[in-house]
């Protein structure tokens, strides 16, 4: 028996694998497109189906999608949607700039799914009524990204944030030597740096929830070119509260539909938060291994868990691999926002022409984001040990604490003293209670770590 059937489009016959569900135009995507092995996600699939579906009930609403096939298009995407069918979707995503090849792909499936002996469902005159992939990929992009931040991101946000808020707070007694240009500098404490991490998570989660908002605009209904050709001028409408109901995310029907086409001016930004947000990690990643470095000849005020041999060849390494990891995770998103980035100057006229590589990316970043933040705070930041003694010595013998002295014998005078301390490696304390005029009560008082690091002028 043959392994392959024919099928036919408008451009003639096609071989495609006897068992597959796609049809003529999938199979001319997969032969022609032979770039990456990697397939669109199956999160951006899934979002292509629920547009499907939603579609079909829109349809049936107003009139236009008979009963018989309105139901077999429905029961087809509640099976889809139910998993499972991921190999139906190989279409590589370095494709057609339109997604015109996912969209097909899509409709073939569901189409096959559809038809029986009885009833012939047609993947574009049914399956695709009162839409066009120029559409239908635009407003896919906005729905897996939306799912993809409120599901995945911004929970593993708060997560983070709240791993970090613990551990805040029961540092924040711990005082330690504040560093400025990778130098010493005022002292802090470790709830007080851990603060700032938590902050600026924070304000990445308000701009990401901005940037979701933005997406729940929706450009379906705009057709071939963003003007509603072969579309009922109330599909639009009856589509977002279909998508409300299927997703429970608040979709609205974009007003000129022209920008949500021939500009995905939206994706980019939630793109940018997301470079954002990696940057934040990075950050934090940095921080840690700064803190964990040593253990003998590094700042070792902190210990992360040891959590794998560090080293084939040096016996007893342990290496802060958890903040290396997000580290790269950070450097990959940043990559990719930056081809998104390229891809939103390719809006030709009526359409942009690099769909398929936003929605991929963008869930992809999703992925990376939502992995990193786990990591971060599950297997690094709730674990870590402090290295009290080291964090208390150090502050001890950090000659930068002459500054609090500034108000009581000046600037040159300060740094006299601190140039001394630096020298002899004496306690500043020791050597400002020769030089300063001042009680050693009197530099206890304004030299007490602690107080320096609650701000305002001392004594």
């Amino acid at each position: 028996m043959s392994d392959t059937r024919v099928e036919k489009d408008s451009l003639g016959e096609v071989q495609v694998p006897v068992n597959a569900l796609w049809g003529a135009q999938t199979q001319r995507a997969v032969d022609n497109f032979p770039v990456s092995g990697q397939p669109m996600p199956p999160g951006f699939i899934e979002a292509v189906v629920t547009v499907k579906k939603a579609a079909a009930q829109a349809n049936h609403r107003l009139k236009m999608l008979d009963d018989d096939r309105h139901a077999a298009i429905v029961k087809a995407c509640d099976r889809l949607l139910e998993g499972g069918l991921e190999a139906q979707f190989p279409v590589d995503r370095y494709q057609t700039g339109s997604g015109t090849s996912t969209n097909m792909n899509v409709n073939e499936v569901i189409a096959s799914l559809a038809s029986t002996d009885e009833l012939s469902v047609n993947p574009n005159d049914h399956v695709n009524m009162s839409q066009s992939s120029n559409d239908v990929i635009p407003t896919a992009i906005h729905v897996s990204a939306v799912k993809a931040l409120q599901t995945s991101v911004l929970p593993a946000l708060t997560h983070l944030g709240g791993i970090i808020y613990e551990r805040e707070n029961l540092l924040d007694g711990q005082v330690k030597t504040g560093r400025t240009h990778l130098m010493d500098a005022m002292p802090v404490t470790l709830g007080q740096e851990l603060r700032a991490w938590r902050e600026q998570l924070e304000a990445v989660g308000r701009r990401l929830e901005y940037s979701s908002d933005e997406l729940l605009a929706v450009p379906q209904g705009g057709t071939a070119v963003g003007t509603g050709i072969n579309a009922d001028t109330r599909f639009a409408g009856e589509f977002v509260k279909e998508l409300y109901q299927l997703t429970g995310f608040r979709f609205r029907e974009m007003e000129h539909k022209f920008v949500g086409q021939s500009a995905i001016d939206g994706p980019v930004n939630l793109s940018s938060q997301f470079r954002g947000m990696a940057i934040v990690l990075m950050k934090i990643a940095n921080d840690l291994r700064w803190m964990n470095s040593g253990p003998i000849h590094g700042l070792a005020e902190i210990s992360l868990p040891a959590l794998q041999p560090g080293s084939s060849i040096m016996p007893g390494k342990v290496n802060p691999v958890i903040p290396e990891s997000v580290a790269m995770v950070s450097a990959q998103v940043m990559g990719l926002d930056s081809a998104v980035a390229i891809a939103g100057q390719s809006g030709n006229f009526q359409l942009n022409v690099m769909l398929p590589l936003v929605g991929a990316n963008l869930l992809d970043m999703s992925q990376l984001l939502t992995s990193g933040a786990h990591l971060l705070g599950d297997k690094a930041i709730a674990g870590f040990t402090v290295n009290e003694a080291t964090l208390d010595e150090a502050v001890g013998r950090n000659p930068v604490l002459v500054t609090a002295l500034n108000p009581e014998i000046g600037y040159a005078k300060a740094a006299e003293i601190a140039k001394e301390a630096y020298a002899s490696g004496r306690a500043i304390i020791d050597v400002a209670e020769e030089k300063s005029g001042l009680s050693r009560s009197r530099l206890e008082k304004l030299l007490d770590p602690l107080e320096l690091t609650k701000g305002g002028l001392k004594g």
